[in-house]
């Protein structure tokens, strides 16, 4: 019989040794000083062996296996454990938020936990019917929760008792079900694993209700407890050998995985990261692993970059990289998060994610009774319906090299460019900057007829397509121009005299060093760390005829923010002060400017700064004035 939380096989912390090494006795002087150095020769020791050994080595398979990734664009997400079947609630209270942290959130004991495992019996679930919703959605990979935060294992695991098999009624492995219908159906599979959580776990970083372990809302120790405190490490470092380590290994072994899938990587040192990665890699070279397993300030050691949850903007990133948005606000089910985004706004983000060479991982939160909430299903089947037509503007493609449109976004394969239109002209005029190959042709991608729109040349990187005066599709609306030869494009981007012109700051030049930039959520695509005179930001652009527009900036105003700043367009120069703190975003209006016709620069840069930074900008709109 299995012992809850005891593992089964012999490891042992091949870590201890390095940290009993490094010398934890209690040292004369300056204690705080000596527990930080012994810190950063742990992290730079752990480095080094990568760098100069097994991961130098597995980068070397690297190409190889991020072929497929590369190639799938967009990916299901799913968030399901014993934390789906109480749907958002806890002893009749509406708990908001992240429905899957809702152990920590209501500091749930282990034994009440438990309980709710024995009660846990998703009759609903159907394997077969998840993966088959996935592809019908024209998603190409599934990722989903083997064991999140909770620590409860969705699985059959020989590590530990709590489990799916042991704990509940429902006595099957989703996993290898789930694992078994993507084979079947073609689809790329995998697992999110929570590595560095564990609430049910004694010696595990988080639960600070029952273990008063580091790494729970308390913060006991601190943020980064196993600097300021090293002799705590050994005790997590010890559930990574007996738990974490094993039990991705028997997920390797027993389903398979495409990718592996991890979060939170600040809750343990980098070493440790690093001993899990490396664990992987051992056991097979050839799986994806993202990027919140193992990273530093200065490298990740993934296979590519995660960039914000529940995105509302995108900025563009060197490299392979992947957001995650989720149908509501939460990951995991709570019957009482109707936030739901509308279908276009998901479809919009793919094609922007596409056009930026990125991935969509799409979150999907089932019920406990293991079948889908029809709001999300609504979303899915919307998408889908939209990439029977448009399949080919997303898959294939690769990041657009032409300026951002005013009115959407672009992409492009070989001789082919893509224009996603959010934002149909009015007038039935299409303008499109940039653009230095010639067009063979251009159609709207879902007329099977393919029948040709006119195309005019206006200048020698500039176009007027016509097009219907009515959008044939609401929410992405995608033409197809064929060209003579591949891309050649130029970076100015092209003023729309018709609709609202957005700039912002994730896709500015940015001048000067130590910006930072916020996660993309909805009012958080900002960039900060605007403290020097000498930071400014600078957008180029073109106007194709005399035009007037009002300027507006659009920033948050934190508390110790402030300054005055100075926005410029053309010979339009207008000096402001930063608005005092209040809630949510500030719109600032600037003034009308008059611009002239042909290249011209947008510029926003401080004058004085007189807080701890001159504050957070989104972005700046040019809005035609007629």
């Amino acid at each position: 019989m299995k012992l809850r939380m005891n593992c089964k096989s012999a490891f042992l912390c091949c870590s201890l040794s390095l940290i009993a090494a490094a010398g934890y006795a209690q040292v004369a002087g300056d204690e705080d000083k000596e527990m930080f150095n012994q810190a950063k020769l742990r992290d730079e020791q752990a480095i080094n062996t990568a760098k100069n050994g097994w991961w130098a080595d597995s980068m070397k398979g690297h190409e190889q296996r991020m072929q497929w990734w590369r190639e799938a664009k967009f990916g299901m997400f799913v968030h399901w454990g014993l934390y789906s079947k109480p749907e958002g609630e806890w002893k009749g209270k509406v708990v908001n938020g992240y429905a899957e942290h809702l152990m920590r959130k209501e500091k749930i004991s282990r034994a009440a936990y438990l309980e709710l495992a024995h009660e846990f019996n998703p009759l609903k679930f159907n394997a077969e019917e998840w993966i088959l919703n996935a592809k019908k959605a024209g998603m190409h990979y599934f990722i989903v929760t083997a064991k999140h935060h909770d620590g409860f294992a969705l699985f059959d695991s020989k590590v530990s008792d709590f489990d799916i098999i042991d704990q509940t009624p429902f006595k099957r492995d989703p996993m290898a079900e789930l694992a078994a219908a993507a084979k079947k159906h073609g689809m790329k599979f995998g697992f999110y694993y929570s590595h560095a959580f564990d609430w049910d776990h004694p010696d595990a970083p988080g639960n600070d209700w029952e273990y008063k372990n580091p790494g729970g809302d308390q913060l006991i120790g601190g943020a980064n407890w196993f600097d300021s405190h090293p002799e705590w490490l050994p005790k997590a470092a010890k559930y990574v050998d007996q738990k974490a380590i094993p039990q991705i290994k028997e997920l390797i072994n027993k389903y398979h995985p495409d990718i592996l899938w991890f979060d939170t990587p600040h809750k343990l040192p980098l070493s440790e990261n690093l001993r899990i990665l490396q664990a992987i890699r051992e056991t097979d070279p050839d799986i994806v692993v993202n990027g919140r397993l193992a990273r530093s300030a200065s490298r990740n050691f993934g296979d590519y970059l995660n960039t914000g949850d529940r995105p509302a903007e995108l900025r563009t990133v060197d490299g392979d990289w992947e957001a995650i948005p989720t149908t509501n606000e939460s990951y995991g089910y709570s019957k009482h998060d109707n936030s739901h985004k509308p279908a276009k706004f998901f479809i919009r983000l793919l094609a922007n994610a596409a056009s930026r060479g990125g991935n969509i991982l799409l979150n999907i939160g089932p019920k406990g009774d293991g079948s889908f909430d029809q709001m999300d299903s609504r979303i899915l089947d919307s998408i889908g319906s939209w990439l029977q037509q448009n399949a080919a503007s997303v898959f294939g493609t690769q990041r657009s090299t032409l300026p951002i449109p005013g009115w959407g976004v672009a992409t492009q394969k070989d001789q082919a460019v893509y224009l996603h239109v959010f934002d149909w002209p009015k007038d039935g005029k299409l303008l499109l900057g940039g653009l230095d190959t010639e067009v063979k042709s251009a159609y709207l991608l879902a007329d099977e007829s393919k029948k040709k729109l006119n195309v005019k040349r206006l200048s020698s990187s500039d176009l007027r397509i016509d097009v219907p005066v009515l959008s044939p599709d609401g929410s992405d609306a995608v033409l197809v121009l064929e060209l003579n030869a591949p891309v050649k494009a130029e970076g100015a981007r092209l003023l729309s005299s018709q609709n609202r012109n957005r700039f912002l700051s994730f896709d500015a030049l940015q001048h000067g060093k130590a910006f930072g930039f916020g996660d993309g959520k909805t009012d958080r695509y900002f960039v900060d760390g605007w403290k020097a005179l000498t930071q400014f930001f600078t957008w180029e652009l073109k106007n194709l005829q005399t035009s007037k527009y009002k300027v507006l900036v659009k920033y948050l105003a934190p508390e110790g923010a402030g300054g005055t700043y100075l926005v410029q367009l053309g010979d339009f120069k207008k000096e402001l002060p930063v608005l005092p703190l209040k809630t949510g975003v500030q719109t600032q209006e600037i003034g009308i400017a008059d611009l002239k016709k042909g290249a011209a620069q947008l510029k926003i840069s401080p004058v004085q700064i007189s807080g701890t930074e001159l504050m957070k900008l989104l972005e700046i709109q040019l809005i035609p004035v007629h």
